[in-house]
C-alpha cells in the first residue's frame, strides 16, 4: 500500500494539467498551477524546518489557499491541523499548542487575533499571512503570494504512508480532539470510495491510479457549502472530488446564503453540492420555491446529487427538493471518528428520516457485546470497523474508550445510539452524550428535534434538558419559525404529542429569532442550555 494524498493529487496534475482544479471567488486554477503553487508552498516550509510529521494549522476560510497549503503540507510529509476560524483566543490556544503546531497559515482579518496569542504559542515558528483586503502585514508574518514567488517548487519525493493524517472534532460535547489516521489507508479509502460510487474498479496501487483516472469520464465539480474546516466539507465536498480528477468551487464569504449557492451552482455547472442536514437543505430548499414563484427560477440541472453528513437530513426537505430536480440525495451517515451508512433518496424512492443502510464493516452492539438482533428493538451502539482510526492525539484514555477490539476485530464507537430493522436497516436515535434522562425514560434530542421541524411554521429546532424535581430531567424545545409564520408554545407541544410517546414531548418551547448552529451546521447545544436554563430553570 503506498498511497498518499500528496502522490495522488500531484498524479491528478500529471494527467490533466489544463483541468480546473480550484475555483474560488472568481479566481480559478488549473491543476498544473495548484500543483506548482502548492510545490512553492512546501518550499517555504522546508525552509523553516518543517517537514515529515510537522503539524501546520490552516486558519482559513474556504478559498483556494486553503486547499494550496494543505497540498503543500502533504507534499512535505507533514499533516494540515483544521483551524476553526470562530475559535477566540484561549479555544485557537489550545488546539494549536494541542496539536503541536509548528507553523500557521491565516487570513489577515485574523492577524490581530493571531498577535495577541503568539506569545503563548512558542512551537509556532511560521506565520504566513494570506492577504483578504483586511489587515496589513503582521509583524513577523510572511506574505503567502511573496512566499509562492520567492520559494521554488520543492521537489517531488517519495511518501511514507504510514505517516499521520489528523483532523479535529468540532468540540460539542467537549474540547477539540484530533482525530489520527494513517494517510496512506485514508487516502485508498477516499479513492475506493470514489470508485464505488461511479461503478469502476478502484487502483491497488498509486502506479494503477493513472490509468484509473482515464476511466473517469465524467469528474466532478464539487460546491462545498459548508466549511473545509470540518470533516464534512473537506471530507466529501474536496478530498473526494480532487481524487477523481475533478473541480472544487469555493466561496471565502461566511454565511449559509441559498441564493449565492445557487447561483454558483448556475454559473459553475456545479454536480456535487455538499451541505449538512437540514440546517442548509431547508433554507436552498425556501430559495428554490421562492425564485420558482417569481417565475425566475435557478437553473440546478447540473446537479447529480446532493451530499450530507453530520446531521439528519427530513423526509420533507428531501421531497421538496426533488419536486425541483431528479437527483441523488445521499445522506450519509458517519463522524470524524468513522464512517457509518447512508441513505440514498431518488425520485423513485423517498428514505425516512434517520433510517440508513449500514456500511460494510459497521454492527450495532450492546454494551455487552453483543450483535442487536434485526426487528428486536432493541437499542444499540454504532460500531465500526475497518479504517478505523489511531486513536485520539495525546488522550490515551480517551481512545481506549473510543476504539476497542471485541472478537479480534478492532473498532470504533463515536457514540451514536441506534436499532436495527428486521430488514436489517438502522434507526439512528442520536448521540449517547446528548440523551434526556426524564422520569426513567431516555429520550435522544434529534427526535424530538426532527418531530418539531415536521409542524411547518417551525423553521429549525434543538431539544435539550433543564433539571426537574420530579423527572430528573425536563425536555426543553427552542424553536425558530420561517419567516412570516407564527407558532406558540402551546401549538408546537399540541403538535408533538400528535407525533411522539408521551414522555418524549417537551413540557416547554421557548420560541427564538434563530436558532444558533456552527458554521458546518451542526447544533450548538452548549448555547441552547443556557438559554433554556434562564428561561426555565
Amino acid at each position: 500500500m503506498d498511497f498518499h494524498f500528496a502522490t495522488a493529487m500531484e498524479t491528478v496534475a500529471d494527467c490533466f494539467p489544463n483541468r480546473i482544479a480550484t475555483i474560488a471567488d472568481g479566481r480559478s486554477l488549473s491543476w498544473e498551477s495548484f500543483e506548482r503553487r502548492a510545490s512553492s508552498i512546501a518550499g517555504l516550509l522546508q525552509a523553516h524546518g518543517i517537514g515529515t510529521d510537522a503539524k501546520v494549522g490552516l486558519y482559513l476560510h474556504n478559498s483556494n489557499e486553503y486547499q494550496e497549503a494543505q497540498f503543500g503540507v502533504f507534499k512535505v510529509g507533514g499533516c494540515p491541523i483544521n483551524v476553526n476560524y470562530r475559535y477566540k483566543a484561549d479555544e485557537l490556544v489550545y488546539l494549536l499548542d494541542n496539536s503541536d503546531a509548528e507553523a500557521v497559515f491565516f487570513q489577515s482579518c485574523y492577524a490581530m487575533r493571531i498577535w495577541e496569542i503568539r506569545e503563548r504559542l512558542p512551537k509556532v515558528k511560521l506565520l504566513v499571512q494570506i492577504d483578504d483586503g483586511t489587515e496589513a502585514l503582521l509583524k513577523g508574518a510572511v506574505d503567502y503570494e511573496r512566499a509562492i514567488r520567492d520559494n521554488p517548487p520543492l521537489a517531488r519525493r517519495v511518501q511514507n504512508p504510514e505517516g499521520v493524517y489528523m483532523l479535529y472534532t468540532g468540540g460539542t460535547t467537549g474540547m477539540p480532539k484530533g482525530v489520527m489516521y494513517p494517510v496512506g489507508s485514508f487516502t485508498q479509502y477516499f479513492i475506493a470510495s470514489g470508485a464505488a460510487g461511479r461503478e469502476i474498479e478502484p487502483p491497488a496501487s498509486i502506479g494503477e491510479y493513472a490509468e484509473y483516472l482515464q476511466r473517469i469520464d465524467e469528474p466532478p465539480v464539487s460546491l462545498p457549502g459548508c466549511p473545509l474546516m470540518h470533516g464534512t466539507g473537506m471530507w466529501l465536498g474536496s478530498f473526494l472530488p480532487m481524487l477523481l480528477g475533478g473541480t472544487v468551487v469555493t466561496t471565502s464569504k461566511l454565511g449559509m446564503d441559498p441564493d449565492r449557492l445557487l447561483g454558483m451552482v448556475e454559473e459553475y455547472r456545479v454536480t456535487d453540492l455538499i451541505i449538512v442536514g437540514d440546517a442548509f437543505a431547508r433554507p436552498i430548499l425556501n430559495a428554490l420555491d421562492t425564485a420558482k414563484r417569481r417565475g425566475t427560477p435557478y437553473d440546478i440541472s447540473s446537479l447529480k446529487q446532493i451530499g450530507s453528513s453530520g446531521v439528519m437530513w427530513s423526509m420533507e426537505t428531501k421531497q421538496g427538493l426533488l419536486a425541483h430536480h431528479d437527483m441523488i440525495l445521499a445522506d450519509i451517515m458517519g463522524s470524524t471518528e468513522g464512517g457509518m451508512g447512508s441513505s440514498i433518496t431518488t425520485r423513485e424512492g423517498i428514505s425516512a428520516t434517520a433510517k440508513f443502510e449500514l456500511s460494510e464493516g459497521v454492527r450495532v452492539l450492546t454494551d455487552d457485546g453483543r450483535a442487536v438482533e434485526p426487528g428486536s428493538g432493541e437499542m444499540g451502539k454504532i460500531a465500526t470497523s475497518g479504517l478505523v482510526p489511531l486513536g485520539y492525539y495525546k488522550d490515551a484514555e480517551k481512545s481506549a474508550a473510543t476504539f476497542r477490539e471485541i472478537d479480534g476485530v478492532r473498532y470504533s464507537f463515536p457514540g451514536d445510539y441506534a436499532t436495527v430493522e428486521a430488514d436489517g436497516s438502522i434507526t439512528l436515535l442520536g448521540r449517547g452524550s446528548a440523551c434526556i434522562n426524564t422520569a426513567g425514560e431516555k429520550v435522544f434530542p434529534e427526535e424530538v428535534e426532527e418531530a418539531v421541524k415536521r409542524f411547518s411554521p417551525v423553521h429549525d429546532c434543538l431539544v435539550v434538558s433543564v433539571p426537574d424535581e420530579r423527572f430528573g430531567e425536563r425536555i426543553i424545545a427552542l424553536a425558530s419559525c420561517l419567516e412570516g409564520a407564527v407558532a406558540t408554545q402551546e401549538d408546537i407541544i399540541d403538535f408533538c404529542r400528535e407525533q411522539l410517546a408521551g414522555y418524549k414531548v417537551p413540557k416547554q418551547v421557548l420560541v427564538v429569532e434563530q436558532v444558533r448552529r456552527a458554521p458546518n451546521g451542526k447544533a450548538d447545544y452548549k448555547w441552547a442550555k443556557a438559554e433554556a436554563m434562564k428561561a426555565f430553570a
